[in-house]
């Protein structure tokens, strides 16, 4: 019997040690978010809520802000990503063709720095060529030791850094007059690739850590790319799953009877009922936003985006599930729930926007809650373990594609008058709000704990757009609309309708109600 114990005593320790890493690596993480002093993911927290309880700079000192130092990354196009900021070190990243610098706080000193180096088979011209909008990167991402950069050209890359070889002495081991300590990080580790350029498959995402394993997503919607959400492990870059915006149950990982939408199983096949023939397959959906997580639930959340192409006459149905917001099992990417908001979407809608986790209380009771702000103009709050929509209502007021979402079906009302599909192909519809920017594009929300409000950094946009046929090739842009983008004619301060002369509008909103607390252009 000693003899049998010892046996299991050796067998759950063994089992304690193969679990070890993963769980480290996530403790790892969650401690350096809690640090106040870090920003150690690209929301400053799995929850998005972008706030920091830093209290130095106040309403008494604001207007005194002024710079102390700067540092010039050298490269040129936009730069949409902000920083990570681990202990001593600010690392910061340029878009494609990238760069990444590890940066001493102190010193203003670049400790170790990465460029980007292309493989053989890899053309800079043309990956530039197929990214949109611009070659901008949203984000790096960190753990175990380690930067993982979602690299324009479809590859991910791990990258070293100083924290790892002081972990494993390899700084002491090395004499001084031997090598130069700053070029042993930022090394890569290892790398993979999630894309393929040439069919306009990119990466433009912040990555996001999860346990023992990097989410990131894919664009190229434009393109006709398929979108899709993969998980990679973070040791050493092996597959752990990937779920697709549409196709068959089995490449979106869903289970058609445990996987709902509106509180109902979405039933066999959901998507491909949703699209004309073999349109899937070409059908967008991408996922090329920002990605949230909830430890307690262990789900992820995202958003895919447009459907393609843009000519809505050349598609019809639903076209799930782009423009959709999803909740996923972190450990296998089985969807738990989907929900739809822009179904058919004609206007280029994305749903890619940031998902925001906070506990509100509505109605008088505590939900665990999603906050999303649409492109489309519309804020969205779900309850985050069942999908359940609570709230929709519109966050822009000049908003007019849709009169309100029907909170039965989860669908919004459709004007007719802004419908591009009903006007029809090569007919250009007129004074759509919002313009296809959105009530706000890819630039996230914040949210106050203090005030129980989220702030929306949004455009004021309209536009003009007149879909025409277009014949999908490999490769090669797939839109099928033009159009034209013109300040919105609502003012927001009086409500009247008027020409506006600006192009931005800064709102604070209630996502317990649906309101607009205060907005200005």
């Amino acid at each position: 019997m000693k003899r049998i114990i010892s046996r299991l005593g050796l067998m759950v320790c063994a089992a304690i040690l193969i679990v070890s890493p993963p769980l480290q690596a996530n403790r790892e993480l969650t401690n350096l978010i809690q640090q106040l002093e870090n920003w150690a993911t690209w929301g400053g927290d799995y929850q998005a809520t972008r706030y920091s309880e830093l209290k130095q700079i106040n309403e008494s000192n604001v207007e005194h802000l002024k710079p102390a130092w700067m540092f010039s990354t050298g490269a040129f196009g936009g730069h949409e990503g902000g920083p990570l900021v681990i202990g001593d070190t600010i690392y910061i990243h340029t878009g494609f063709p990238h760069k990444v610098y590890a940066i001493d706080q102190a010193t203003q000193t670049v400790k170790w720095s990465y460029e980007y180096q292309s493989d053989k088979d890899v053309d800079i011209d043309q990956v530039i060529s197929v990214m949109c909008c611009d070659v901008v990167n949203r984000g790096l991402a960190y753990a175990d030791k380690k930067i993982f950069l979602a690299q324009g050209d479809g590859t991910l890359v791990a990258l070293r850094t100083e924290h790892d070889l002081l972990a494993n002495g390899e700084f002491a081991r090395l004499p001084d007059d031997t090598i130069d300590r700053s070029r042993l990080a930022g090394g890569i580790v290892w790398k993979i690739t999630n894309g393929d350029s040439k069919l306009g498959a990119t990466h433009t995402s912040a990555p996001l850590v999860v346990k023992d394993k990097v989410l990131v997503g894919v664009s190229g919607g434009e393109f006709g790319v398929r979108g899709y959400l993969s998980a990679y492990y973070i040791k050493d870059g092996s597959p752990a799953w990937k779920a697709y915006s549409m196709g068959p149950d089995s490449d979106m990982l869903i289970d058609p009877e445990k996987t709902t939408s509106m509180l109902k199983p979405v039933g066999k096949n959901s998507s491909l009922e949703s699209w004309q023939g073999d349109q899937w397959k070409v059908g967008g959906g991408t996922t090329w936003g920002w990605y949230s997580y909830d430890p307690e639930l262990n789900l992820v959340y995202y958003g895919s985006g447009n459907p393609g192409t843009w000519n809505p006459v050349q598609r019809p149905g639903d076209n799930k599930w782009s423009m959709a917001i999803w909740a996923r099992d972190a450990d296998t990417g089985v969807a738990r729930w989907v929900y739809q908001m822009t179904p058919h979407d004609e206007w280029d809608y994305d749903g890619t926007g940031e998902m925001v986790l906070v506990d509100q209380r509505i109605k008088g009771r505590l939900r665990k809650t999603l906050v999303h702000l649409d492109r489309n103009g519309f804020g969205y709050t779900l309850d985050r373990e069942t999908g359940e929509l609570l709230v929709a209502e519109k966050f822009d007021q000049s908003v007019n594609w849709a009169s309100h979402v029907n909170m039965q079906t989860g669908r919004p009302k459709v004007i007719s008058q802004y419908s591009t599909h009903a006007n029809g192909e090569d007919e250009n519809t007129q004074a759509i709000c919002p313009a296809a920017l959105g009530s706000k594009n890819q630039q996230p929300v914040a949210y106050s704990p203090k005030t129980q409000l989220f702030y929306i950094p949004g455009n004021h946009l309209c536009m003009d757009y007149e879909p025409f046929e277009i014949e999908y090739r490999s490769g090669q842009p797939y839109v099928g609309a033009t159009l034209t983008m013109f300040p919105a004619r609502h003012n927001v301060k009086t409500g009247r309708s008027e020409q506006s002369m600006h192009l931005g509008q800064f709102t604070a909103w209630d996502a317990k109600t649906g309101r607009i607390v205060w907005s200005i252009d």
